[in-house]
């Protein structure tokens, strides 16, 4: 007797189909399985006998073949589980064919019988309700995931006895329906407010000049004087999420496995900040079946790598590619897979190894070489990417102890709303939402500055040696500039801040 399941599993970001084809014929009892499985998903043969014995059925002592197609990708996970242990259920006459044809299933089981949660429960389901299908069965702890997309039915099991009654007509499992306004309007909250920050204004301002524009950003320091604390806050003013980008973003945890149990959506900006001893597939992703990397995790919020210089070279000249492609392509022999990668970088650096160069309180003692071999850790292509270099001096005494509250987090967050819209409005219809991803096409169409201005800046070029990504970069730091103070000109003003942000530029002249 032949039966067919539907399911699916994860390539990237994005679930294909597999259809589970189960075909139960007389002979010497085996378990094979086809299909290109992998080592999880050939020891699926142990769990499904124990589950559906444990569950009260019995398990065929005949030959028994699973194909899992298409069999030109290999498959990998514990998915597939469940619709073996169905598929082999419909092929003894336990379920039928007809009813089980409708639905998609996924999940793992445990030797009792229970349903465990799997990865990639969203992008599945998304699947699910592109081919046309009435429902998706998932896991329960993967139900609230999965009931975000629209327009399927999905019904969350415990057990396989339960599933197996249900398809019986035994018992009857509502479908899960979550409000997804509900969601958000109780999602935007953060443990983190810029109020607390006490002095460091200019820092606060070219944070806020970052967050209207999509624009990446260096901080420059000693020790101790806020960076980290700074680039924590940086996600409680930029706009909320979309659903559209909340659905993107939840699909790249779902894939890793990174969701919170009963977590339907990734509501909030992420926010990663790996240790500067992670390798360069751990940032990009890799591995034999290429996993999504931390410039994933961050996609549509904030990358903040700490100590900037403590990374290995060869780990952050990988960054070079997302950080112009806001996308990730990892090639492997068998496949070639692209992630989405668009994100905001903040970096943090020490002026010198010891940390204390043109700190006025503190004496440097390292020498020339010393400081030169520590910033040359960061090539020049990746700092030209780099859109704002501030510098961040210890904080005063008076500035600490300050009794008067600083601005909180939700009235930046107006203005750079505000800012956010007029370049949404600006690049309508175009691939490009902020003015960080601005083409050389689109700086010539919006970016133009009278004689003075060029002046200014082709005194700053001549004197700093910018290169001319810098000079792009800066006339598209003026630009959001503009857009913060509500002017549709880039005035002379706007373009000096502009050059006031390019200090590692600057540096190259002090060493």
């Amino acid at each position: 007797m032949l039966a067919k399941v539907l399911s699916s599993a994860v390539i990237g970001i994005d679930a294909y189909l597999v259809e589970v084809e189960v075909d139960i014929t007389s002979g010497l009892p085996t378990f094979t399985t086809v299909g290109l499985p992998e080592a999880a998903v050939k020891e699926s043969k142990e769990r499904v006998k124990s589950a559906i014995n444990n569950s009260g059925y019995t398990f065929p002592d005949d030959r028994i073949t699973v194909n899992l197609a298409p069999a030109s990708i290999k498959k990998e996970g514990t998915g597939f589980d469940l619709p073996i242990a169905l598929g082999i259920l419909t092929a003894t006459r336990i379920i039928s064919q007809e009813i089980i044809s409708r639905y998609l299933v996924l999940g793992e089981l445990s030797l009792d019988g229970r349903i465990k949660p799997v990865k990639g429960s969203l992008p599945m389901a998304l699947a699910a309700k592109n081919a046309g299908y009435h429902g998706i069965i998932v896991p329960y702890d993967n139900g609230y995931e999965a009931s975000v997309v629209q327009g399927i039915f999905v019904f969350p099991v415990k057990t396989l006895s339960q599933l197996i009654e249900f398809f019986r007509g035994y018992n009857q499992i509502k479908p899960l329906k979550t409000d997804i306004s509900a969601i958000f309007n109780h999602a935007r909250s953060y443990e983190n407010d810029f109020s607390e920050v006490m002095g460091q204004e200019h820092v606060k301002r070219a944070l806020e000049v970052a967050a209207a524009g999509g624009h990446n950003l260096i901080m420059i320091g000693p020790p101790g004087s806020g960076k980290t604390m700074l680039a924590k806050r940086l996600p409680t003013i930029l706009p909320p999420l979309t659903f559209e980008e909340a659905i993107e973003t939840t699909k790249i945890f779902s894939v890793v496995g990174m969701l919170s149990k009963g977590q339907a959506l990734v509501t909030t900006r992420p926010f990663r900040s790996p240790h500067h001893t992670i390798s360069d597939a751990g940032l990009i992703g890799g591995g034999h079946i290429p996993r999504p990397g931390e410039v994933s995790m961050a996609h549509h919020g904030v990358l903040f790598l700490d100590e900037l210089p403590e990374f290995k070279k060869h780990v952050l000249e990988v960054l070079r590619q997302p950080l112009e492609d806001l996308k990730v392509t990892i090639s492997r022999a068998a496949l070639t897979i692209t992630y989405p990668a668009s994100f905001m970088l903040v970096a943090s650096m020490n002026p010198c190894p010891c940390g204390y160069f043109s700190d006025p309180k503190h004496e440097c003692r390292c020498t020339y070489h010393q400081i030169h071999r520590y910033r040359s850790k960061i090539s020049g292509p990746l700092l030209d990417r780099i859109d704002i270099h501030v510098e961040v001096p210890a904080v005063p005494y008076r500035d600490l102890m300050g009794k008067d509250g600083a601005e909180p987090s939700a009235k930046i967050a107006g203005r750079v709303a505000t800012a956010r819209a007029v370049q949404s409005e600006r690049f309508f219809r175009t691939k490009i939402h902020c003015n960080a991803h601005m083409s050389n096409r689109h700086i010539k169409k919006y970016c133009n500055i009278d004689e003075t201005s060029s002046s200014l800046l082709e005194t700053a070029i001549d004197k700093l040696g910018l290169s001319a990504r810098a000079y792009n970069r800066i006339l598209k730091i003026a630009r959001t500039i503009a857009d913060l103070a509500g002017e549709s000109d880039i005035k002379v003003d706007h373009v000096s801040e502009a050059i006031q942000y390019r200090s590692l530029d600057r540096g190259k002249r002090l060493i």
